[in-house]
């Protein structure tokens, strides 16, 4: 079997790091080990140690002295509600890997447990990108990527109907000034065509791009244009296919953080977590940026995930008309080499999202948002569009991506635990291909368990309607059915009582402020919850007959209020 030169390795290791860094071979893994004066430093190390050959991972242990990385936060509630449980599959993990996955197992007869440390789904990384469906023209062919994004494209548009989140098909293009590239991107279009499957890969000349989006850089000369690119709400597709999973048997636990394994022979046979001990026939390390840390704890860590932060604006509504579609300005030599750049993008809800950028971070939950970061993105799209400008901006956020050091997907039995599978280094585009990865992680189940089918399997989901998009004689109809939804509750996104409380009722259930606005989009307009906000509250309190105070934001010590001022009733207190 091929292996790295771990000779060449080091030689170029110690000429770069005057001998303080140096690889060695583990398996199929290359561990490179030492200490480094920044981050930056590590993770040009590890970079050079990817052999580019199929199966071989790098594992980082490089030390840096005095960086201090804080602990996975883990919820502060203990309890024994899931001691004893013994599952067939425990899926760590509740982003869209995690959920596509529960929902294809439950085409077969398996109790499944999905697990997450957070207080909803999709908290990390699957909620905090921008959206897109990708065709997978930038994804070179012979990785694990390029192989899933094309069946990946087509099952969400498919999967979109039967389990009801939003997708539109809008089309991406990239975009070039200079008219002396036309003949090289040409021919690197039949090859994405021809050799790499992605099919629909074609150049549009500036008056048909001009023609297709107005608002461009009239300086562009073509595009690349994909037709076949889509969006959807990134946070509304993972329920989706989580709320599926647990209508078909599935079981999802929330506020349920993993903190350790027992081993035996090579197998797992104990998970703890802080709400008891739970012992799984197998289990799915589907973690995110914590994936490392999983396999570490089940003895099988042969790869590395080192995050990589990105940040996205959302712009008010009233600017959307300056993009239909997905585009960003291309520019060859890019200085951040391992992201596709970021764009404007016309979102599942009409609003404009702009960016990400990529910037290497040894913070695995570091969701901060800095003003230069916007700064970045917006100098590099206004020149996609003139048009687009800061002060469109409603709010903001940043995402960690779980970047394995060869930037692909590992998919595969564990390597030193019978029963683990790793589904690890799920970045870009890990959205689009999450449907087709779930399918390969099954038939290794399959292989693993030998399960029955379900026949009872249901792949249909009843999505809660969306008054705002429905024809006036379908929302006078639902009204007149329940006059709930005739109760305004959210101007900015038009959102109802009954549909607040649809969501209240749902087969996952999340009673926060967050928890609702990521179901049915109250406090997402232009106010950001400035009217709603106390309307959402009183109605979350009235349904869970908690009190006021008692309803939070988001999860531990986010509470909205701390009590009354004045007696309800009248009177001061």
């Amino acid at each position: 079997m091929k292996s790295p030169d771990i000779k060449r390795i080091n030689d170029r290791l110690s000429k770069r790091f005057s001998g303080k860094i140096s690889a060695r071979i583990n398996d199929r893994s290359v561990v490179v080990s030492g200490e480094a004066g920044t981050w930056e430093e590590v993770i040009e190390a590890c970079g050079m140690c990817v052999s580019g050959i199929p199966g071989w991972h790098v594992v980082n242990d490089i030390r840096i002295p005095g960086l201090n990385l804080p602990q996975m936060r883990v919820p502060l509630v203990h309890d024994k509600s899931l001691d004893g449980k013994t599952p067939d599959v425990l899926i760590i993990g509740g982003g869209i890997s995690g959920a596509t996955i529960a929902r294809e197992l439950t085409r077969y007869k398996l109790s499944v447990l999905l697990v997450d440390k957070e207080r909803d789904l999709a908290m990390q990384a699957s909620g905090r990108n921008d959206g897109e469906i990708h065709p997978g023209v930038d994804l070179p062919k012979g990785s694990l990527k390029q192989s899933l994004v094309v069946e990946g494209n087509r099952l969400v548009e498919k999967e979109s109907k039967e389990l009801g989140f939003a997708y539109r098909k809008v089309g991406q293009f990239a975009c070039f000034e200079s008219p002396a590239l036309l003949p090289a991107i040409w021919v690197f279009t039949l090859i994405r065509r021809f050799r790499c499957g992605i099919r629909d890969t074609r150049i549009v000349t500036r008056k048909k791009l001009l023609s297709m989006e107005p608002s461009l850089n009239e300086k562009f000369a073509f595009a690349i244009y994909n037709p076949s690119a889509g969006i959807v709400s990134p946070y509304g597709m993972t329920i989706a296919y989580a709320e599926n999973a647990v209508t078909n048997g599935a079981e999802v636990a929330l506020e349920t953080a993993v903190t350790g394994m027992k081993t035996e022979n090579g197998r797992i046979v104990s998970v703890y977590t802080n709400r008891g001990e739970i012992r799984p026939r197998l289990v799915i390390n589907a973690a995110g940026v914590f994936a490392d840390t999983v396999a570490d704890m089940a003895g099988d860590r042969f790869f590395s995930i080192h995050p990589r932060r990105g940040t996205n604006s959302i712009t008010d509504k009233k600017s959307a008309w300056i993009m239909k579609s997905i585009a960003s300005v291309t520019k060859l030599g890019s200085s951040e080499p391992h992201t596709k750049g970021g764009g404007i993008l016309r979102t599942a809800s009409d609003n404009l999202l702009v960016g990400p950028n990529a910037v290497e971070t040894p913070y695995r939950e570091d969701f901060s948002t800095a003003q230069a970061d916007i700064d970045k993105v917006f100098a590099k799209q206004e020149e996609t569009s003139p048009f687009l400008k800061q002060n469109q901006i409603i709010t903001y956020f940043t995402g960690v991506r779980p970047c394995t050091f060869e930037e692909d997907f590992i998919i595969e039995r564990g390597r030193s635990c019978e029963n683990i599978i790793e589904v690890a280094g799920i970045q870009s585009p890990g959205l689009t291909t999450a449907p087709a990865a779930a399918r390969r992680v099954v038939e290794i189940v399959k292989d693993l368990l030998s399960p029955e089918p379900n026949p009872s399997f249901n792949p249909v989901r009843k999505p809660i309607p969306r008054l705002a998009a429905l024809p006036l004689d379908e929302r006078e109809a639902l009204i007149k059915e329940n006059p709930d939804y005739g109760v305004m509750v959210c101007r900015c996104e038009e959102v109802s009582k009954g549909e607040i409380l649809d969501a209240l009722n749902s087969p996952i259930k999340v009673p926060t402020v967050d928890g609702i606005k990521r179901r049915v989009r109250p406090g997402m307009g232009r106010c950001q919850g400035g009217f709603c906000l106390p309307s959402v509250a009183e109605i979350i309190a009235s349904h869970e007959n908690i009190a006021l105070d008692k309803v939070l934001k988001s999860g531990e010590g986010t509470e909205l209020s701390f009590g009354f001022t004045k007696n309800p009733e009248g009177g001061a207190e």
